[in-house]
């Protein structure tokens, strides 16, 4: 019986998968969590503008605008989904929060080379994505989130 077959077996047998973690939430954690909820909210504050400037304002192309707005507020979910992960201390929550926090690298530096204020932006961005790394990859976090080293079958 492969490894996946008796987790299942275990899940349908009403056992948990794995057991919650114990202990208080380290800081480390609840910091990661905060800064990826920030840049979910930033990021679904920047789809609605998007969506009311493509209803209401007068972009080059409403539509370019609403979908753009659009498509903005469905990559909110993701890193908005990884936060609520990491505060409820799920395994599952690291994987999708570092991806965020890798896809914001190439993001900040587009910014950055924006001009104007898109610099602050990028620089801002680009500290918190590798904060939010720095945080997740440390020992105190993973242990924290139930990840330790691969068992040997």
């Amino acid at each position: 019986m492969s490894s996946q077959q008796k987790q299942s077996a275990r899940r349908s047998a009403g056992t948990p998968a794995a057991p919650e973690p114990a202990g208080p939430r380290p800081a480390r954690l609840t910091a990661a969590a905060a800064l990826t909820a920030v840049e979910g909210v930033a990021l679904a504050a920047l789809g609605v503008y998007m969506l009311i400037d493509g209803l209401a304002g007068s972009p080059d192309s409403p539509q370019q605008a609403e979908m753009g707005g659009l498509t903005v507020l469905a990559l909110a979910v993701l890193p908005l989904v990884a936060a609520r992960g990491l505060w409820l201390r799920r395994r599952w929550s690291r994987g999708p929060s570092l991806i965020t926090q890798i896809v914001a690298l190439p993001v900040a530096w587009t910014l950055v080379h924006g001009g104007g204020a898109l610099i602050g932006a990028g620089v801002v961005l680009a500290v918190a994505a590798l904060v939010v790394l720095v945080l997740l990859v440390n020992p105190t976090a993973t242990e924290a989130l139930g990840i330790g080293p691969r068992e040997n079958p």
